[in-house]
Formats: C-alpha cells, sequence, structure tokens
C-alpha cells in the first residue's frame, strides 16, 4: 500500500520533493507544511501548520494518517524537529539536531574537518569584534567572512580588500545583520577554482551520491551584484568528469560520515557537501545538512526509481535504490522579485507556468491562489526547469521560454550555466 507523506518547507526544494515522490508507486499523497499555492496544481496539499510548534504538527500527521515526514530546510533540522517528531514515534528523514549542527555552526563543521583531516581552507573563529579585526589586520585580504550560523545563504562575504573585511565585520558584530547566527564568525582564507555542489543521501557511515551540480550565488549577469540563496543551477557538470565526483567522496564525504557516527552524532538524511574545485583537488566550502536549493530542482528530476521507496527503505535499514538518468541535461532560472536579495517587492503578479514536455516550474515564495492569480511573498518565487540532450539544448528551452514573458516586477539571470556551456 503506497504511503502518505508530509514534507516540511514552502519553497522550490519542497515542490520538486513533492512532485517527485507522486511520481512513483510508494507515494500516493503528499501534503506540505506550510507549503505555497503554486503546488496545489500538482496534487500537493498544503498543511497550515507551522513547523516551529511540533506539538500541533504531530497532532495533525495523526489526524490525517501521514505515514512519515521529509524534513527540508535548514531551520527546523538545526532546531530538532526530527527528534521531536521520532520521539512522537512518527519515521522522519533528515538528520538529528545534534547532526544538523555541521550547518547549523560553521565553526562546528571546521572543527570536524581539521581533527579528520578533511580537506577545507585554513580558518579561525571570533567571538568579538575587536579580535577578529585584529587577525585580519596581521592576517591581509582576501579572505572570506562567515557568520557561523544560519543566514539563508547571505552570511558569507568575499573580502578582497581590508575595508571591505572590517564592513563585513561590523555589519555582523555591530549592526547585527544576521542576528544570533553572527554571535560568532569563521574567517578562512579563500579557496580559487570553481564551485560545485556534491549531494548524497546518507545512513549512519552509508551513502548514496547524486550528479553533481552548479548554482550562481551573485543576482545578476556575470556573477555580479549581492550573495543570494541561488539564482539559478544546471546538472550535470560537463567540465567534470566521474574522478572528481569519486575523489570528493573518498577524501569528503566518507570521512565525513563516518567522523559524525564515531563522534556520537550518526548522520542520516541528506548531507550537501559545497565543492571548490582547486589545483590541489576538491575542497570543502560548506556543508548542508539537507537538499540544496536551487540544486535540488535540477537535480532530482534526473532520478529514475522511485523516491519514496527508496526513502522508507533506507530509514528502515534496507539497501536503498537510486538510479539516475545520465543521458539529460537540466537547467534551472530564478524567477526573482525586484530588490531581492536586500528588500524584494511583495504583491508583484508572477505567471502560472504549466508544465510542457521538457519544461516546467517549482514554486516558492508565492502567495494567491493557483485560479486567482500568484504574487510575490519574497525574493525568489519560483524556478523554471528545462531538459535538453545536452545543457545548451536545456539553456534554450528555458531562456526561450521566459524570453516569451511579460514579467514586470521579477528579474531573472540570462546567464545560467555559462561554465558548463564554455567547458
Amino acid at each position: 500500500m503506497a504511503d502518505k507523506v508530509l514534507v516540511i518547507g514552502s519553497g522550490a526544494r519542497e515542490h520538486v520533493i513533492a512532485t517527485t515522490l507522486l511520481s512513483g508507486p510508494g507515494v500516493d499523497r503528499v501534503w506540505c507544511a506550510p507549503g505555497n499555492p503554486g503546488m496545489e496544481p500538482d496534487g500537493i496539499s498544503l498543511l497550515r501548520e507551522d513547523p516551529t510548534q511540533p506539538e500541533k504538527l504531530i497532532a495533525a500527521i495523526r489526524e490525517l494518517g501521514i505515514d512519515w515526514v521529509f524534513v527540508g530546510p535548514e531551520a527546523p533540522l538545526t532546531a530538532g524537529l526530527v527528534d521531536e517528531l521520532q520521539a512522537a514515534g512518527i519515521p522522519a528523514f533528515g538528520p538529528s539536531k545534534a547532526a544538523a549542527r555541521i550547518e547549523g555552526s560553521k565553526g562546528f563543521a571546521k572543527d570536524l574537518m581539521r581533527r579528520h583531516g578533511i580537506p577545507t581552507a585554513d580558518y579561525a573563529v571570533f567571538h568579538d569584534l575587536d579580535g577578529a579585526k585584529s587577525y585580519v589586520r596581521s592576517h591581509g585580504a582576501p579572505v572570506v567572512i562567515k557568520a557561523d550560523g544560519l543566514a539563508a545563504g547571505k552570511g558569507v562575504t568575499v573580502a578582497t580588500d581590508l575595508d571591505q573585511a572590517m564592513q563585513a565585520l561590523d555589519a555582523i558584530f555591530i549592526d547585527h545583520k544576521f542576528g544570533q547566527a553572527g554571535a560568532q564568525v569563521v574567517i578562512e582564507d579563500q579557496l580559487v577554482g570553481q564551485e560545485c555542489s556534491l549531494m548524497c543521501f546518507v545512513r549512519g557511515e552509508q551513502f548514496w551520491p547524486m550528479p553533481l551540480s552548479q548554482d550562481h550565488k551573485p543576482a545578476y549577469d556575470g556573477d555580479r551584484g549581492p550573495n543570494t540563496g541561488g539564482m539559478g543551477a544546471y546538472s550535470p557538470l560537463p567540465q567534470f568528469g566521474p574522478e572528481l565526483t569519486q575523489k570528493a567522496l573518498d577524501a569528503i564525504v566518507a570521512p565525513t560520515v563516518r567522523a559524525l557516527a564515531r563522534e556520537g552524532s550518526p548522520f542520516t538524511g541528506v548531507l550537501y557537501t559545497g565543492l571548490m574545485v582547486t589545483d590541489q583537488g576538491p575542497q570543502v566550502i560548506e556543508f548542508n545538512a539537507r537538499l540544496g536549493d536551487p540544486e535540488t530542482e535540477v537535480v532530482l528530476p534526473a532520478l529514475t526509481s522511485d523516491l519514496g521507496t527508496a526513502i522508507r527503505t533506507l530509514m528502515e535499514g534496507g539497501e536503498p535504490q537510486f538510479t539516475w538518468d545520465d543521458s539529460h541535461s537540466r537547467l534551472g532560472v530564478v524567477l526573482a522579485a525586484q530588490g531581492y536579495p536586500g528588500n524584494p517587492k511583495t504583491g508583484v503578479p508572477v505567471p502560472l507556468i504549466a508544465p510542457e514536455q521538457d519544461l516546467r516550474a517549482y514554486y516558492a515564495g508565492v502567495s494567491g491562489s493557483a485560479s486567482t492569480g500568484l504574487t510575490s511573498s519574497s525574493g525568489r518565487t519560483a524556478l523554471v526547469v528545462a531538459q535538453g540532450d545536452d545543457l545548451a539544448q536545456a539553456a534554450h528551452r528555458v531562456y526561450a521560454r521566459l524570453d516569451g514573458l511579460s514579467m514586470p516586477g521579477l528579474f531573472y539571470r540570462h546567464d545560467i550555466g555559462h561554465r558548463g556551456l564554455e567547458a
């Protein structure tokens, strides 16, 4: 009998998780909490319960007869939602609060890597402005300054000179730009190379890798402008062969999951490794304790096996099957509200794009309804992804569709996938 599943979250990542679950025989109904109205045309039910109130959520799960829960975003994971659900006897896919520290504290992750010889940039951790500024003055620029906690992908500054570094530290310690997430900072040496993302399903010391992907953080074409949560992504990466994935699995993923397990915080869920491919090989930029966004929207559609059955099997200790289509490319472009990432406009009309052959949209920061119209409620409103026989065809399909739409108040990058296309 097929399962009933609850996906926690409201973004395009959760939209693609839900549609992928529904596409296989292992799941016949999916709710998203809280979800968004752009999901409903795909047969996804919205559960308007707040994931930060586990007691109400658990009551709703029991009332609906939900079989298991997939926790999408980082905030409920680092707050310990998986622990609360499991304590209530509800199977939940995602890491425990202890294991999710690998994303919740960059200092924790860096210390773990240092202890276990996992390749990453040299770093120092500071709790005060004076100590951090003194270190930067003596060390020199460039440096990478990171708020230690969760900052929605925006807590990182690559400071190319001392003035920029000092301004970033002032924003964290004086302006409290990132709140409690900036109670301490990690200051790293800058790694030079090309970034990419490697996500793996994990259970303890076992892991099952997904295809490589690459996202685009800066807001504007040519990788200019402020960092965002991601303006688009593509997969696979023609510039990197399978040997890179294997090096990263051997030198980074395997020792990381082994370290977490042996230090008493075994990881079950999705481990996201942000990699910098340097002349010395792949090194870790960051870890996330969940699927990346927007990478998931171009990776999960490549899954040819049943996601629901695989996740249930993984949670129950069996041998899950994950198989991938390696004969097509997928490229996705984010539609963002003007002003994003600083002060995005709300109430901007967002087009409801019906699925076509080889093209579809996944929705995020929208309100309204599919029948009366969607409008922006936050910065990233949707991601439109196309499939092609190669990356150039996927890019042509998505941009031909977007360029044909009138979308005042929204903007998107026109060069997603440029590194892969250059390769």
